[in-house]
Order: structure tokens, then C-alpha cells, then sequence
């Protein structure tokens, strides 16, 4: 009962998911222009917590891991337009 490795074939979803992770850490990086620094670091917190979801999801849910990039990029506008307008942060 040996497992063939040329039978089993690599879903590209989680490669999808991380490229759109690095894509929503320049957005959360680049934050320190239109918040203040402490806003920055509780964004840069989020996103090290959902890189950690993104992780642990690669192998059990592969098709999950984009949708955590979505949600990353979905959240990171939510805040910052909700801290322009509570908050007064400007650009």
C-alpha cells in the first residue's frame, strides 16, 4: 500500500491566497499615511493573525485561503474608512 506522489497533485488555491495576503500587507503597511501609528499597529497585528489562519488552513481547507485574503483587504478598508470618519485620520 504505497502512495503514488505522481497521483497526488497540489491545489493552487492556497498559492492564490497567500499572493493575495502579501498584496494585503502593503495595504496595511502603507496604512501609516492615512492613520496614526497606533492604528498601523493594531492593522499590522490583524494581519499577522490572519497570515496565522491562512497558514494553518493550506493543507485542511485549501480553497479557503484566498477568501482570507479577501476578507484581509475587506477588513483593512472597513477600519480605515471607519477610523477617517470617527476618528478624523487624514490623508
Amino acid at each position: 500500500m504505497t502512495t503514488d506522489l505522481r497521483e497526488t497533485r497540489a491545489s493552487p488555491w492556497p498559492f492564490v491566497g497567500m499572493a493575495g495576503m502579501a498584496c494585503a500587507f502593503f495595504l496595511y503597511a502603507a496604512s501609516g499615511l492615512l492613520a496614526p501609528w497606533w492604528g498601523v499597529v493594531l492593522l499590522l497585528a490583524v494581519w499577522v493573525l490572519l497570515l496565522v489562519l491562512a497558514c494553518a488552513w493550506w493543507t485542511p481547507h485549501p480553497r479557503l485561503v484566498p477568501w482570507v485574503a479577501v476578507f484581509a483587504i475587506v477588513l483593512w478598508f472597513a477600519v480605515v474608512s471607519a477610523g477617517g470618519a470617527w476618528w478624523g485620520w487624514t490623508a
